[in-house]
């Protein structure tokens, strides 16, 4: 189940890849399947274990051409230097942060010029809608802590030398999945009407049909929003004071 498309961030060979907030490794095992380095970080150390264990049997299989490295550790504080990285893929993590332009200068600072980048997070409309039926959804230990507002995110990127080119939208098929969870318990793993539609997601992942349904419906009701972006050689301001780039 990938957010990210990489068709709007083509993985070269020999590319340098940092998973920042990789959690079990979805994003990871898409890139280990092409010819470039991947180095997934979390702080969730059992996720890491099942992204290992996924990406050695991939190995075995010889469903992969790359290599990989993972580590625990803060995904938005990275012990690299300053243009370390061609691509880096962020997640679903900015809205787990208090502040997320701390986060974006640390993001742009170790991605290479001309480097790009994918930032994905919920859209402000379902989160507006699992707040209003779910008193618990922000205050779940290790779950979403803020609203992220898509423009401001947006500005902090460009803020930090990352123009954003491509906008996307992903998992409208789990929009009406979280609404349920919020509606029959957050926390209740096994309410049937939740349970019984996880099945249905699961079903959609090997579907043709219902894969195409579900990026009809990402135009109307998705859950997460993706912005992609290039770090450009240097920002200017002109006269008018708006930011240029430059490549």
């Amino acid at each position: 189940m990938l957010t990210v498309d990489f068709r709007r961030l083509p993985l070269r060979q020999g590319d340098f890849v940092l998973d920042a907030g990789c959690g079990e490794g979805r994003h990871i095992f898409e890139c280990f399947r092409h010819d470039c380095s991947i180095l997934g970080m979390d702080l969730d150390h059992r996720s890491l274990l099942k992204a290992r264990y996924v990406l050695g049997q991939m190995r075995e299989r010889r469903e992969a051409r790359g290599r990989f490295l993972l580590l625990q550790g803060d995904a938005l504080r990275f012990p690299f230097p300053a243009g370390t990285f061609d691509k880096i893929i962020c997640a679903e993590v900015i809205e787990h942060v208090e502040d997320e332009r701390l986060g974006i200068t640390e993001l742009a600072r170790i991605l290479k010029r001309g480097g790009k980048i994918a930032v994905t997070v919920p859209t402000l409309v379902t989160e507006h809608v699992y707040d209003k039926l779910s008193k618990e959804y922000f205050r779940t230990p290790g779950g979403h802590i803020r609203k992220v507002i898509p423009q401001a995110l947006a500005n902090s990127m460009e803020e930090n030398g990352l123009r954003v080119y491509a906008v996307g939208f992903a998992h409208a098929f789990h929009s009406p999945y979280w609404m349920l969870r919020c509606i029959f318990g957050l926390h209740d793993d096994q309410a049937f009407v939740p349970l019984f539609y996880r099945k249905f997601l699961h079903l959609s992942l090997f579907s043709t049909p219902l894969r195409l349904a579900e990026k009809i419906c990402n135009y109307f009701f998705p859950k997460s929003i993706v912005l992609y972006a290039q770090k450009g050689e240097k920002v200017r301001s002109t006269e008018f004071g708006v930011q240029s780039m430059e490549f």
